[in-house]
C-alpha cells in the first residue's frame, strides 16, 4: 500500500514585494510524525511567489522520501490551493512556471489540495519566518536551528502526549507583510497599536466567561476610493451612467501615493476593481507596485445617478427639487431619469459582499471602488440605517477596511484614512 504524506507549506514577503522566504513540512499521514522540514530565504519576491516556492519545496521533499506516495497538501493560501486544484486560472507570469513545475512533481491523481486557516498552518509559517529572519542576518536557514516543530507540538492538544517546554523566542514576527503576534491572553483586548486593517482576528473573552470559538482569520476588505477626476473637486454627481471620467493629474498622483502606502503595509493579497475607468486606473497603479493582477468586479461599480450625472447638488436642487427631496427621504426613490436607488445599490453590494467573503475567507483583499459602495459596505457592517450614508465623509483615494468573520459578524476597522496623501 502506498504511503500517504501531508505537506503543509507557507510563504511570506515583508513588503510584498520584499524580503521573502518559504517553509514546508512533510508529515506522515498515518502517524502524524514530522518527517522533514524545508525553508529558504528567497531575496525580494512577492507573497504569492513565496507561497508557490513553499509548495514546490514541500512536494519535492515528499517525492524524495517516496516518489510513489499519495500527497495531501494543506495551505492557507486560497490562491495557490484554488489555482493548483484547477478552479482558478493562473494569469501572473511569475506564478505560471512555478505552478507547472509543482504539477510535475507527482502525477495529478496522487495530489489533493485543501485550504486551511492560517492558525492551522503554524509549523510552515514558523519555518518561513525563520528563513526570513536568517536572510535578514545575511545567513541561510539551517534545519539544525529550526524551532517550528516545537511550536507545532506546543499548539497541539495536550491529551495523550508529553508536555513540551517552549524554548524558542516568542517575540512577534512578521510574515507576508502582516503582524504575526502571539494571541492575547483570555480577557484582554488588543489595542490599536497596529494598522487597523492588518490586525489578525482574535477571540476576546470577558472575565468569568469561557472563550468563544475561534472563528479563524477574517476576510478583510480594504476599501479604496479612486483618486480625483476633474469632477471630484467640483462635487459633481459621477456615477456609473455618466461620461466615465478618467483620473486627473492630481488623481494619478494620489493613486501612486496610496500604492506606496499599501506596499509599506504589505497586507494586500488580491486586487478587485469596479469596471469604471477611474477605479481601473487607481487599481492599476497599486497592482504595478505590488506585483499583482487586477480582477474586474461588476458589483463594485458606482450608483447610476440618472439625469443628475455631471451636475452639482445645487444644480440638481434647482432643476429637480421634488425628485431630490424624495431621494433624500426615501432609500427606494430613484434619481430623475431612472437611475439606481440607494436600496438597489445596497442589494447589489450585499450580494457582492457575500460572494467575495465566501471566495476570500482568511484573505486581505483590496476593493477599488466608489463613494456609495464604500459607504454601503460600512453601513451594512454597522447595521446603520440608510440615512447614515449622508453622515459619512469619504475623500478621494481614502482607505477604509471591514473584516468579515465566519460567524457572519463584521468589524469596521478603518474609515476615510487619508494620511498617505499628506506631504
Amino acid at each position: 500500500m502506498a504511503r500517504e504524506f501531508i505537506v503543509e507549506a507557507d510563504g511570506g514577503s515583508r513588503g510584498n514585494p520584499g524580503p521573502a522566504g518559504y517553509g514546508a513540512v512533510v508529515i506522515d499521514a498515518a502517524t502524524g510524525e514530522t518527517l522533514t522540514e524545508a525553508a529558504e530565504y528567497l531575496g525580494v519576491v512577492t507573497n504569492n511567489v513565496a507561497e508557490y516556492r513553499g509548495l514546490l519545496a514541500g512536494l519535492r521533499a515528499a517525492h524524495d522520501l517516496d516518489p510513489a506516495a499519495a500527497v495531501h497538501v494543506r495551505m492557507d493560501s486560497k490562491l495557490v490551493v484554488e489555482q493548483m486544484s484547477g478552479r482558478w486560472k493562473i494569469k501572473h507570469p511569475d506564478m505560471k512556471p512555478l505552478a507547472l513545475e509543482a504539477g510535475r512533481v507527482f502525477p495529478a491523481d496522487r495530489v489533493t489540495y485543501e485550504w486551511i486557516p492560517r492558525a492551522q498552518n503554524k509549523h510552515a509559517d514558523r519555518l518561513a519566518n525563520e528563513a526570513m529572519d536568517a536572510g535578514g542576518r545575511g545567513e541561510q536557514w539551517s534545519a539544525a536551528a529550526s524551532t517550528a516543530e516545537l511550536d507545532a507540538r506546543a499548539a497541539a492538544p495536550r491529551e495523550g502526549r508529553e508536555s513540551v517546554k517552549q524554548t524558542a523566542p516568542t517575540a512577534p514576527r512578521k510574515g507576508r507583510g502582516e503582524l504575526r503576534d502571539q494571541p492575547p491572553p483570555t480577557g484582554t483586548v488588543t489595542t490599536a497599536d497596529a494598522p487597523a486593517d492588518t490586525r489578525a482576528a482574535r477571540t476576546v473573552a470577558s472575565p468569568g466567561w469561557s472563550s468563544a470559538p475561534d472563528m479563524g482569520a477574517p476576510a478583510t476588505f480594504v476599501l479604496l476610493r479612486h483618486g480625483e477626476t476633474p469632477l471630484t473637486p467640483q462635487k459633481r454627481f459621477s456615477g456609473s451612467g455618466g461620461t466615465d471620467p478618467a483620473l486627473s493629474e492630481v488623481g494619478l498622483e494620489q493613486a501612486q501615493r496610496v500604492a506606496e502606502a499599501l506596499a509599506r503595509r504589505g497586507t494586500i493579497e488580491t486586487i478587485l476593481a469596479s469596471p469604471l475607468t477611474r477605479t481601473r486606473q487607481t487599481a492599476a497603479a497599486v497592482a504595478t507596485r505590488l506585483g499583482l493582477d487586477v480582477t474586474i468586479e461588476e458589483g463594485l461599480k458606482e450608483t447610476d445617478f440618472g439625469a443628475w450625472e455631471g451636475l452639482t447638488f445645487g444644480e440638481v436642487r434647482e432643476r429637480h427639487p421634488d425628485d431630490l427631496n424624495a431621494w433624500l427621504a426615501d432609500p427606494e426613490a430613484h434619481p430623475t431619469g431612472g437611475g439606481e436607488s440607494f436600496a438597489e445599490t445596497a442589494t447589489r453590494i450585499a450580494a457582492t459582499r457575500e460572494k467575495l467573503v465566501a471566495a476570500y475567507a482568511g484573505r486581505t483583499v483590496l476593493l477599488v471602488t466608489h463613494v456609495t459602495p464604500i459607504k454601503t459596505f460600512v453601513r451594512l457592517a454597522l447595521g446603520a440605517p440608510p440615512e447614515s450614508l449622508f453622515r459619512m465623509e469619504l475623500s478621494a483615494a481614502s482607505l477604509s477596511a471591514v473584516a468579515y468573520y465566519a460567524d457572519g459578524n463584521a468589524s469596521v476597522r478603518l474609515f476615510n484614512d487619508t494620511s498617505h496623501l499628506r506631504p
